[in-house]
């Protein structure tokens, strides 16, 4: 392991006590020093047998600027879309590094996702992430690197090509909860708890869309990535990468297929709503049909005589032939309704 010159703590920058930024150095690819100031690490980046990682999270506008602008120069429109929240997925291939702009999942709690915004500048002997909120796949990343493992951390290439692969996993994760979340959805398509399922549906539509606007152009800057059209990454490393891709474009066919089950699921909840409904109105047109007869004696009695002898119609049996006729009626119509299978 190589020794490294004392440095004084500067008003730079330091990382380890002041900010959510880390350093790392790395040799042949293992940990050799962490969170070195900037005078410290202008010194390694002479050294062309070191590698360095900086990892900024949530820094500061000074600290962004410091890191960004003044110690490795990097073009301001890749600055600009760096720190500017927001930005789709990009790649840009500059002369002596290469800039992403890439998008991690964030699923806040089981019915909420977003999208974290993680920014990578890479070059031959240097790795620059940029995050505003904590990532599982950095996390994961340093880790790894603490745990010495050589062939993970060899080289920025093979650092970023882990993050990616590790970045997609998630997204293979937050899939799979969406998928149970699904079936939930089709579960309760017949349940007498189905009144909110039209709420759920659009919720996960929404997510999905989310999912969607980010995979697409992330699937196409993994096949450039894949055909080694950037010199910043190595020939050998093209198989990793066209194997990110492949699980992008695998996520992908899921949203849409997803997207497709929630069309379904929504064409069968309406269609089942729409016979609930049929039905109910078949029973109140079939009750209204069978109290005709009823209604029509009724009111034609109650229309047209004063007096109560009138009712008797001058017949002696007046009041038992108006049941008659109510009866006989209404039954007729019970039993053409049966006829017709109406009943």
């Amino acid at each position: 392991m190589r020794e490294f010159p004392a440095c004084e703590v500067t008003d730079t920058l330091l990382f380890s006590y002041l900010t959510m930024i880390q350093s790392f150095v790395l040799e042949g690819g293992r940990i050799v020093e962490e969170n070195m100031d900037l005078d410290a690490l202008r010194l390694v980046l002479a050294d062309k047998g070191l590698h360095v990682w900086i990892d900024l999270e949530n820094p500061t506008p000074e600290e962004a600027k410091l890191v960004l602008e003044d110690m490795f120069h990097f073009h301001p429109l890749a600055i600009e879309d760096c720190i500017q929240v927001g930005s789709l997925p990009k790649i840009e291939d500059y002369d002596d590094y290469l800039f992403l702009v890439m998008n991690a999942v964030n699923p806040k709690s089981k019915y909420a996702l977003s999208t974290i915004e993680l920014n990578m500048f890479i070059g031959k002997e240097f790795l620059i992430t940029y995050h505003v909120e904590r990532m599982r796949s950095i996390s994961l990343a340093v880790e790894r690197c603490r745990q010495q493992a050589a062939v993970f951390a060899k080289a920025p290439d093979r650092l970023t090509h882990a993050i990616l692969d590790s970045m997609v996993d998630n997204y293979g994760q937050a899939l799979d909860e969406l998928s149970l979340q699904i079936q939930d959805i089709e579960d309760n398509v017949f349940s007498e708890d189905s009144k909110k399922l039209i709420g759920d549906v659009l919720r996960m539509k929404r997510e999905l869309a989310i999912l969607h606007q980010f995979i697409g152009p992330q699937r196409d800057i993994m096949f450039r990535l894949a055909r080694g059209e950037s010199k910043m990454i190595r020939q050998s490393l093209l198989p990793y990468f066209r194997d990110v891709y492949d699980h992008l474009a695998k996520i992908d066919e899921q949203i849409h297929a997803y997207k497709e089950t929630l069309f379904l699921t929504l064409d069968i909840y309406l269609n089942n709503v729409a016979n609930k409904t049929n039905d109910i109105i078949r029973v109140l047109t079939i009750l209204t049909a069978v109290t005709t007869p009823i209604m029509i004696v009724g009111t034609w009695y109650g229309m047209n005589f004063k007096q109560m002898e009138d009712l008797e119609l001058g017949l002696p049996w007046g009041y038992e032939y108006a049941w008659a006729i109510t009866i006989l009626g209404t039954l007729a119509i019970v039993l053409w309704f049966k006829h017709k299978k109406f009943i």
